[in-house]
């Protein structure tokens, strides 16, 4: 099975993820920050990995570090599940329509994090949350994932619509890249070999 555990516990934030590459897109997802655990459950729903998710953080301050650092724990766990990554497909892509708005996620699982970001949000909240946050999350899923992760707003004005367009469209690509391919079961994507 593909799959791994992390927890990360620092004086902000304490951080249980454990995720199934293999899953049906199954969640639990409990951050403290209702908005995040609704992107956190498409994530999930739409890449077909199985994630439970338990977090706390300074929520007194603001919701910063429980995204941040969740987004940290998920990227985390993601390269520890991929293991050395013989047979995966390696990049995914997706345009994912969400009434107004529709969003290109394309990504590889490189172990080159890079994250490019053309996203406009309409609005400073949703809700209570940040939308700026969600930029945040990408960042530091990008970076302790590895992954060289383009996300890109085609259009869309309302910011609910395009925040999760985004996390759908990310786990679709997500979804795809971390198949495994029957054609390559034993070998590395890669003509370097190592990823």
């Amino acid at each position: 099975m593909r799959s791994a555990k992390v927890t990360r516990s620092t004086a902000e934030t304490k951080i249980t993820v454990e995720i199934n590459l293999d899953g049906t897109g199954q969640y639990d997802n409990q951050t403290g920050v209702g908005f995040f655990d609704h992107m956190l459950d498409q994530l999930s729903r739409h890449s077909l990995i199985d994630m439970t998710v338990r977090a706390k953080g300074d929520y007194h301050i603001d919701d910063h570090h429980t995204v941040e650092d969740t987004g940290i724990a998920i990227g985390q766990a993601l390269t520890q599940a991929l293991g050395d990554k013989k047979g995966i497909r390696r990049y995914g892509e997706c345009h994912l329509p969400m009434d107004d708005a529709q969003v290109r996620a394309a990504l590889d699982l490189s172990a080159r994090p890079f994250l490019i970001w053309n996203v406009d949000f309409t609005a400073p909240k949703i809700g209570n949350f940040d939308t700026e946050l969600v930029r945040e999350f990408f960042q530091a899923l990008s970076t302790h994932g590895g992954i060289t992760l383009h996300i890109d707003q085609i259009h869309g004005f309302n910011a609910h619509h395009v925040a999760e367009a985004a996390f759908k469209a990310v786990a679709r690509a997500l979804r795809m890249a971390v198949e495994t391919d029957g054609r390559m079961a034993d070998a590395l994507p890669s003509t370097k070999g190592a990823l």
